[in-house]
């Protein structure tokens, strides 16, 4: 029913209409708590509030692990720099490079015809001075000769039997021979060419040892250990990983660049898989493992003077909980205690939430 009322002081003289809801307004306030809503014994709203939007996330267990990547250039763990012993002139070299060669092969052969000759007289040096010898030894029996003089013509043959090893060393020196099985990596000489004693003839490589040593910074280098396995991947040989191991970590850092190189081995058939010398290779280091701890958004930790705390959701309800933090990987931050998996936490910032705040979860991270 509608109702007309008339503002005494109106200048226009009009009827002013109000509505029912407005004449409740005007009504005093215990008439207004009676009739103008419905109340529950304890004096609150029956149509509750459905609760703050926020976002949430489930508590699962992460890997947390850091990884390192980083890049280095495939190179041999030894490299043989071949070196003539003796100078001379190369009368002929026997292998080019990529090509395999045997402990003990000839690689390259100097010109030997000088020491030769050199040896030849020694050895006729030698078998006088055994003659002699043996005379002396047969005199000394009788008595003809005296100490001296057999102890002389001794001396003379150890003598000679040194001058005729002399001789065959320089002898083999003419011959340049491979240390161990090896792939020919550089050859410097042609036949023809003189040489001088240690000029370097000949760069073997061990393709059955290869080796990548990047550099580590000081600060990731203390998580590394001798024998952690390494995916390593090389531009060359795309889609394939090949799994190499920390050999060795070298003792100090450059004092230039502050990083400590890290030798990784490649396994034994990396060649034969492809893998060559002057490859650029990539790896992926995994520092500090964490791989199995629970995890919650960094943004969804509170700090409450010394001590860190998070919302809990239960309940449609928030449940303040202490924690404690440990390590921060990204967006996510480790809690060493006061969670468990599967409990759902309010995922945003919680400075401006209360404990017993209703809630309702309108999105989930992670």
């Amino acid at each position: 029913m509608e109702e007309i009322m008339t503002k005494p002081n109106d200048p226009t003289g009009r009827p002013r209409r109000l509505l029912p809801a407005a004449v409740c307004l005007l009504a005093p306030f215990s008439w207004l708590l009676s009739g103008c809503g419905e109340t529950n014994e304890n004096n609150e709203t029956a149509a509750e509030s459905p609760g703050t939007p926020v976002a949430a996330v489930e508590i699962v267990r992460r890997d947390l692990s850091r990884e390192l990547v980083t890049s280095a250039t495939v190179q041999p763990r030894s490299t043989i720099r071949l070196a003539a012993r003796t100078a001379g002139t190369v009368e002929s070299v026997s292998f080019e490079e990529g090509e395999t060669v045997e402990a003990g092969d000839v690689l390259v052969q100097l010109d030997t015809a000088e020491s030769e000759a050199e040896l030849e007289r020694a050895r006729a040096r030698e078998e006088e001075a055994l003659q002699e010898y043996r005379r002396a030894a047969d005199l000394r029996q009788t008595h003809l000769i005296s100490p001296s003089e057999y102890q002389r013509s001794q001396t003379e043959l150890l003598v000679a039997e040194s001058e005729r090893k002399l001789q065959e060393t320089r002898v083999a020196f003419g011959s340049v021979r491979a240390p161990r099985f090896a792939v020919v990596a550089a050859r410097h000489i042609e036949p023809g060419e003189a040489v001088d004693a240690r000029q370097v003839l000949f760069e073997l490589i061990t393709l059955d040892e290869l080796v990548v040593q990047p550099g580590i910074s000081e600060r990731d280098v203390v998580h590394i250990e001798t024998g952690q396995s390494v995916p390593v991947t090389l531009d060359a040989l795309p889609g394939e990983e090949i799994e190499g191991t920390v050999r060795r970590i070298f003792p100090r850092a450059d004092t230039g660049s502050r990083l400590v190189t890290v030798e990784i081995a490649l396994p034994a058939d990396a060649a034969d898989r492809g893998v060559r010398p002057g490859y650029l290779a990539r790896m992926r280091l995994v520092i500090d493992e964490r791989p199995d701890v629970i995890a919650v958004p960094s943004s969804a930790i509170g700090e409450d003077g010394d001590s860190h705390y998070v919302y809990v959701i239960n309940d449609d309800r928030l449940h303040h909980r202490t924690i404690e933090r440990g390590v921060t990987r990204g967006q996510w931050t480790e809690v060493l205690s006061g969670l468990e998996t599967g409990e759902i936490v309010l995922a945003t910032n919680p400075i401006d939430m209360n404990d017993g705040d209703r809630v309702r979860i309108v999105g989930w991270r992670g």
